[in-house]
C-alpha cells in the first residue's frame, strides 16, 4: 500500500484526475456492458429458440405432406380396389385431383403385388415387400429423388412417389434460413437442401412419420451485427469518452490556467526590479481569475513592503555610519588635545603618558575608521590597512629615540569583525609601544597568515618580548604582561608566548 501511495503521490495532477475519474466511472460503464450483454444472449436465445422451431416446423411440413398423401392413398386405393369398371385408374385420377398437395406418381396393387393401375415411376418399387392392411411403409428412393409410401388396404396396397422438389416446396414454404435439409431411413440419406450458411447455423433432428425416418434440419441463425456489437460496448465507449471528456475539461478550465499562473509567478524575481506579469487569461473559471488577481495584490503589498524595510535599512546605515563618524571624529579630537597637552607639559612622565593615551585614542579612532569602511563594502574590517594605519600612526606618534624603529609588516587579506580589530589594534599598540620604551632600535614585525577557511594568526615580533624574564620588580614588564593577557582572553585565544614572538588566533570572515 505504501508502494502503490509513492507511486500514485508521484502522478502528475492530470493523470491523478484522469485515473479518479476512470475509477469513478468504471462500475457504471461495466454494470451498463454487463446489463447489455445480457440482454443480447437472451435475444441470441430467443434466435436460436425461434431457428429451432422452424426447422421443426419444416419437418413437421414433411410430416404433414406425406400424412395427407397417406390418407387420400388409402381412400383412393380402397375406391380402385372395390371399384367394378373397366377403368379403375381413371376413378383414382379423377379422385386424387381433387385432393390438395397430392404426389402426382402413384400406384394400386392388389393382395398379389400385381399393379392395377400406375402412374409415372411409383409402380417401379415393386421390390419392396407389400404393405399388410393398414400397415404404412416407407422408404427413400434408390436414385435419391425422392421417397416412397406404401399404405396397406384390405385387398391390396397403394404405393406414391413423393419427389424431391414436392418435399423441398412444402419444407422451405415460408421457412428461407433453412439451409439445409435431409431425410434419413436407416443407412440411407436422402439430401433435399444443401445451402451455404449465411450465418452462424443451428442443426436439429426430429423423428417424422411415427419414426419411420428422421429429418435433419439446419437453420441459419442471424449474426450480431457490427451496429448490435456497438450496442453491446457502448456502455464502455461512454465510460472512457466520459472520463476524457472530464479529465479535458479539467485539464483545460483548471489544471493549464494554474500551470500558466505558476510560470508566470515562478518568472518574478524581485531582485531584477520588474514587476510580476500575470497571463492575460486565466481560464474561464472566476475562481482561478480570482486567484490571479489575489497573487497581485499579494505581490504588491510584498514590494511595498520591501520598499519600505529597503527605505528604513538604509536609514538606519546612514544612522550608523553617522555614529560611527561622530565618534571618529571626538576620538580624533580627544587624541589631537592629548598631543597638545602632550607638547605643553613640562614633566617628562606626564608627555610619557600623553603619549601613551594618545596612541591607544589613536588606535581605536583607526578601527573605527576603518569601521566606517566597512559599512560602506559590508565585508568586515579589513586587516591589512588596519594594520598599515595603525603602524603608521605608531611611528608618527613614537618617542624621538624610537622614530627610527624599523617596522616590518606581512598581512594577508583577511577582514574580521569590529570587536576582533579593536582587541587585535590595542594588543599591537601595547606590544609595539613597550618595544618602542625598551628597544627603540630593534625591528618591530607584524604578520597575520590565514590558518583556515576561518581562523588567522596574528604574530608581534621584536626583541623585547621574553616570556621567561622573572624579574617582580620591573613593575611596568609585569603590567604589560598583564595587558596583553587580557586582550589575548578578550580575543578568546590563549597568548602564544616565545621569545622575541607573541601569537594569538584571530576569527575572520571567510574569504570569498
Amino acid at each position: 500500500m505504501n508502494r502503490l501511495g509513492n507511486w500514485f503521490g508521484g502522478l502528475t495532477t492530470p493523470l491523478k484526475i484522469l485515473l479518479i475519474i476512470s475509477l469513478a466511472l468504471l462500475p457504471i460503464g461495466g454494470v451498463g456492458a454487463w446489463m447489455t450483454k445480457r440482454n443480447f444472449d437472451a435475444a441470441n436465445r430467443t434466435i436460436a429458440d425461434a431457428s429451432i422451431d422452424q426447422a421443426r416446423d419444416g419437418a413437421d411440413a414433411i410430416e404433414r405432406l406425406i400424412g395427407r398423401n397417406v390418407l387420400s392413398m388409402k381412400v383412393a386405393g380402397a375406391a380402385a380396389l372395390a371399384g367394378n369398371g373397366p377403368a379403375p385408374c381413371d376413378d383414382v385420377r379423377r379422385y386424387l385431383a381433387l385432393a390438395p398437395a397430392f404426389g402426382s406418381e402413384f400406384s394400386v396393387e392388389d393382395a398379389t403385388g400385381n399393379r392395377i393401375c400406375a402412374v409415372g415411376d411409383a409402380g417401379a418399387a415393386q421390390v419392396e415387400p407389400l404393405a399388410a392392411p393398414g400397415d404404412i411403409r416407407i422408404w427413400l428412393d434408390p436414385a435419391g429423388n425422392g421417397l416412397y409410401v406404401r399404405a396397406g388396404l384390405v385387398g391390396g396396397s397403394a404405393t406414391i412417389h413423393l419427389s424431391s422438389d414436392e418435399l423441398v416446396h412444402a419444407l422451405t414454404d415460408g421457412r428461407p434460413d433453412i439451409r439445409l435439409a435431409a431425410l434419413q431411413s436407416g443407412d440411407q440419406m436422402l439430401t433435399l437442401v444443401d445451402l451455404p450458411s449465411t450465418g452462424k447455423r443451428v442443426d436439429a433432428s426430429f423423428p417424422i412419420a411415427s419414426r419411420r425416418l428422421t429429418a435433419k434440419v439446419a437453420v441459419d441463425r442471424p449474426l450480431i451485427s457490427p451496429i448490435d456489437r456497438l450496442v453491446i460496448f457502448l456502455p464502455i465507449l461512454m465510460w472512457a469518452a466520459a472520463a476524457i471528456v472530464s479529465w479535458w475539461m479539467i485539464q483545460r478550465m483548471i489544471i493549464r490556467p494554474l500551470r500558466d499562473l505558476q510560470r508566470s509567478v515562478s518568472a518574478y524575481d524581485p531582485a531584477q526590479g520588474g514587476e510580476i506579469v500575470l497571463p492575460a487569461t486565466v481560464g474561464p473559471t472566476a475562481e482561478i481569475s480570482e486567484l490571479g488577481t489575489a497573487f497581485q495584490r499579494a505581490v504588491d503589498r510584498i514590494e511595498g513592503a520591501e520598499r519600505e524595510a529597503r527605505d528604513a535599512l538604509e536609514g538606519q546605515r546612514r544612522l550608523v555610519r553617522e555614529v560611527h563618524h561622530r565618534v571618529k571624529n571626538n576620538l580624533q579630537v580627544v587624541a589631537s588635545l592629548l598631543s597638545i597637552h602632550g607638547r605643553t607639559a613640562v614633566d617628562p612622565e606626564a608627555k610619557a603618558a600623553y603619549a601613551a593615551i594618545g596612541r591607544r585614542v589613536d588606535a581605536l579612532s583607526v578601527v573605527h575608521r576603518n569601521h566606517y569602511a566597512e559599512l560602506e563594502e559590508n565585508r568586515g574590517i579589513a586587516l591589512r590597512p588596519l594594520l598599515t594605519e595603525l603602524s603608521a600612526g605608531l611611528r608618527a606618534s613614537a618617542p624621538v629615540e624610537a622614530r627610527a624603529m624599523p617596522f616590518e609588516l606581512e598581512v594577508d587579506n583577511a577582514s574580521t569583525t569590529q570587536d576582533v580589530a579593536v582587541a587585535a589594534a590595542f594588543l599591537v599598540t601595547e606590544i609595539v609601544e613597550f618595544a618602542m620604551l625598551r628597544e627603540p632600535h630593534s625591528p618591530v614585525r607584524i604578520a597575520v597568515r590565514r590558518a583556515g577557511d576561518l581562523t588567522a594568526t596574528l604574530a608581534i615580533e621584536s626583541a623585547v618580548l621574553r616570556p621567561d624574564t622573572d624579574d617582580d620588580d620591573d613593575q611596568s614588564r609585569v603590567q604589560f604582561e598583564r595587558v596583553v593577557e587580557g586582550l589575548s582572553r578578550q580575543l578568546r585565544s590563549p597568548l602564544d608566548r616565545r621569545l622575541g614572538r607573541y601569537a594569538v588566533t584571530l576569527p575572520i570572515f571567510p574569504d570569498r
